[in-house]
């Protein structure tokens, strides 16, 4: 990887291009999955390795990037067989080249979602990656490609990492508007990179060059990693019969400098790719010098759908779901009462961070902390703090979040920086650094910037960066000292001024056993903000706090035109909430929270209110409202499967009382095409529709033409939804359609997938297209309305 890494300085760095639709021209049947070709056809497979190695490529990508076990689950071929024998034959070629060639482990998405959005544990996600990666442990290095959701970027960088074979890089597939699947933002895939050991980092199919460009900026800008970016020859569409892309050779190779003047290190190609493709890139870009970017390191975390600067601008960290001195949340942890606890995080809305603590004595901490971080992170996409003492616990926790936390804490102890530091340097992330050590707290500035150097250095020798470590000046009670805040507050100065680190502090700490002492916190908070407080760790519930803390950013100019003040407070009168109050059903669907659900629907069904007054007054609108967000990028794709699940649950009560006559809005198919073994698309389609009230009959992946027709025929359908995810299998969707139109003329097709276009749909003959899972559940309504 070093001589890799070195080329980059030199000139641009060459990927190959696409493998399956060569294959494709080559014979390879629809629905047939590529990677068996190793096997059966490895000369094909050789010729293609050798046709992009003539054309001028650094990096071919092995034939392997379907070959997880998931796919090739109860097949007749092994998923590693393939993998060992796709490495070997790219090697062979790779030794015959006559001059440096790099051999990429292609590695795509595992084909399911992971909890709680799917059925597939984070462990075992862990587990799937780190066997192709032993598979496939004689290549160069790893390339993950074409990942779309976060959770699952996270679960193959950390196999990599503690495989500890190969060097491992990442590139994600963006929709138009620049996000996951999941609804994570550019900025998770980077900063999940840069946390978890990635050499590099960027995208791949999906799209053109030409917005590839658009997609491309926020890394270009904002990581220090180097970016790569492979790309599709443009959109597919059907032509004659045959798959075609809209990008010819020249346009694409145009695309691809304007790539690198922007600052990508790798090209390549992606779907509909050839070599001519990647030999006219190479011969533009022969005499290019590559762009050297400025990139400032930041202090970075992420939750699963944003990055956040930490030093771009002082943000708030709720501290409601910590149980020190709340007897209520106390309770709930011990009692299990994950509702009440979730009831907590949401409620802190005006919160960037949530820090989470389950320091109750008489439990398992490791056990309940990991729980209490996949619950909330399953109805809220905010970035968490993972709060502890114990190692245990904190690794166990930051492994499961969903994201980049933010740990809490180190201190100057031997002992503390011993166990502590290891974590950081695994994971990645940022650490709250306490300014205390075997000696406790000094109360003087100099004593605690002592303890805070000592940290900052013994970071160092772990190879921990000085952006890695957040600084607590610690607030101690002026109760018992009168010049403790002013202690604290030039702690907090000196720390910005001589170490130029971040800061955080546990603002209330300052009031304990005064009265009164939301009016005191909250005059402390605006003097830490004044003297360099980047967290505050505070009540978002105390109106006092967040109007000292909206104040200050709007005095301050780091609220634009007071525009966030103004919003805050131009409407209805903000109130306090200081109660862990009771959801409506239409709340409680809303925020996704199933047990929530179940008794408001319970309660108002015992109320009198008929079943389908609930489903439509209640349920029904509820959904819509998150449809309407994820339609508008507001919600994304956690909370729209979540507030399905908590729909679901109340329809389970609702069902009790319901009359069968009335339990269906309608009955239809759905199945992924012949070929196609992704079945994450069809899955969510399915989970909305049923939550809407449609009766789903599921076929399942890898569905042949001929058993969607029968199944259409025996349980009398009108509507059939195909999906389809690869390139390869459309043609299996035309002959489905074609079947259907044919054998069921009165039957309608509804299609979807990440590879069709509406006009792409149009020509195959399909009735409907659905860009995602919100228009299958309008196009199905409005259908079996009008039937």
């Amino acid at each position: 990887m070093k001589n890799l890494l070195s080329l980059i300085n030199e000139r641009t760095v060459f990927f190959d291009g696409a493998m399956g639709t060569i294959l494709q021209e080559n014979g390879l049947l629809p629905g047939e999955k590529p990677e068996i070709w190793n096997i059966t056809h490895p000369d094909v497979i050789r010729q293609i390795h050798e046709s992009y190695i003539d054309a001028g490529c650094d990096i071919i990508k092995t034939n392997t990037f379907g070959a997880s076990p998931v796919k090739f689950k109860d097949t007749e071929y092994d998923f590693a067989s393939l993998t060992e024998r796709g490495v070997e034959i790219a090697r062979s070629c790779a030794e015959k080249a006559g001059r440096r060639v790099y051999v990429a482990l292609s590695i795509g998405s595992l084909g399911k979602l992971i909890k709680p959005l799917g059925d597939l544990s984070f462990d075992e996600a862990v587990d799937n990656f780190r066997q192709i990666i032993r598979a496939g442990r004689k290549a160069d290095f790893v390339l993950f490609e074409t990942l779309s959701e976060a959770y699952e970027i996270k679960a193959a960088l950390l196999a990599a990492l503690e495989e500890n074979i190969l060097p491992y890089a990442v590139t994600a597939m963006l929709d138009d508007s620049g996000r996951l699947l999941s609804g994570g933002k550019a900025g998770v895939v980077y900063t999940l990179a840069e946390s978890l050991g990635a050499f590099a980092v960027g995208l791949n199919c999906g799209v053109g060059p030409q917005k590839m460009l658009e997609l491309v900026k926020p890394f270009v800008s904002e990581t220090r990693l180097p970016v790569i970016v492979n790309s599709n020859a443009g959109m597919p569409r059907e032509e004659g019969g045959k798959t075609v892309f809209d990008v010819n050779a020249d346009e694409f190779s145009d695309g691809a400098k304007k790539l690198c003047e922007a600052g990508v290190s790798f090209v390549g190609g992606c779907c509909g790719t050839a070599p001519e493709y990647i030999e006219k890139t190479v011969a533009k870009l022969k005499d290019f010098t590559p762009v050297i970017r400025a990139v400032k390191e930041h202090t970075r975390i992420a939750s699963q759908t944003d990055a956040i600067n930490i030093d771009d601008m002082p943000l708030v960290i709720g501290e409601r779901v910590n149980p020190t001195g709340k007897k209520a949340l106390r309770e709930a942890i011990k009692a299990g009462d994950m509702e009440y606890v979730l009831r907590e995080a949401l409620a802190q809305k005006d919160a960037d961070i949530l820090d989470i603590n389950a320091g109750v004595p008489g439990i398992d901490e490791a056990k309940k902390l990991s729980e209490m971080v996949f619950a909330i992170q399953s109805v809220t996409t905010k970035a968490v703090q993972i709060d502890t003492g114990d190692t245990k616990a904190m690794e166990n926790a930051i492994r499961i979040c969903n994201g980049v936390p933010i740990i809490n804490s180190v201190n100057g102890k031997k002992e503390s920086m011993e166990s502590v530091f290891p974590i950081v340097k695994k994971y990645g992330c940022p650490v709250v650094c306490l300014c205390l050590d075997e000696n406790g707290i000094p109360d003087t500035v100099e004593g605690r910037l002592k303890i805070a150097e000592n940290i900052l250095n013994t970071a160092a020798e772990y190879g921990i960066k000085k952006s890695k470590l957040i600084f607590d000046a610690l607030v101690m009670t002026i109760s018992t000292g009168e010049y403790n805040a002013i202690i604290t507050l030039d702690t907090l100065k000196e720390l910005k001024k001589r170490l130029g680190v971040c800061t955080v502090l546990g603002v209330s700490n300052v009031s304990f056993g005064l009265p009164e002492r939301s009016g005191i916190n909250s005059a402390f908070y605006t003097m830490a903000l004044q003297n360099g407080l980047d967290l505050g760790i505070i009540n978002p519930l105390d109106c006092n706090m967040m109007a000292a803390y909206r104040s200050y950013l709007a005095l301050c100019a780091k609220d634009r035109l007071g525009i966030k003040y103004i919003e805050a407070y131009s409407g209805e009168k903000v109130e306090k909430r200081t109660e862990n109050t009771e959801y409506s059903l239409f709340e409680a669907i809303k925020q996704g929270l199933f047990e929530d659900s179940e008794k408001a629907a319970e309660k108002l069904l015992k109320s009198g209110v008929p079943c389908i007054d609930v489903i439509e007054n209640h349920l029904v609108p509820a959904l819509d409202e998150v449809g309407r967000g994820y339609e508008s990028r507001t919600v994304f794709l956690p909370g729209l499967l979540m507030s399905a699940q908590a729909a679901k649950s109340a329809f389970t009560v609702i069902h009790r009382y319901m009359p069968v006559s009335e339990t269906s809005k309608g009955k239809l198919i759905i199945a992924t095409v012949e070929g196609d073994i992704h079945d994450i698309g069809k899955n969510i389609v399915k989970a909305l529709l049923e939550n809407y009230g449609f009766e789903v009959i599921d076929l399942g992946k890898d569905v042949k033409c001929e058993k969607v027709v029968e199944a259409a025929k025996e349980n009398k359908v009108k509507l059939v939804c195909l999906s389809a995810l690869m390139t390869t299998t459309v043609t299996n969707m035309e002959k489905t359609v074609a079947l259907l139109k044919k054998e069921l003329p009165d039957c309608k097709t509804l299609v979807g997938g990440a590879v069709l276009t509406p006009d792409y749909a149009k020509e195959i003959g399909a009735n409907y297209y659905a860009k995602d899972a919100m228009e299958s559940v309008r196009i199905a309504t409005n259908f079996f309305t009008n039937q």
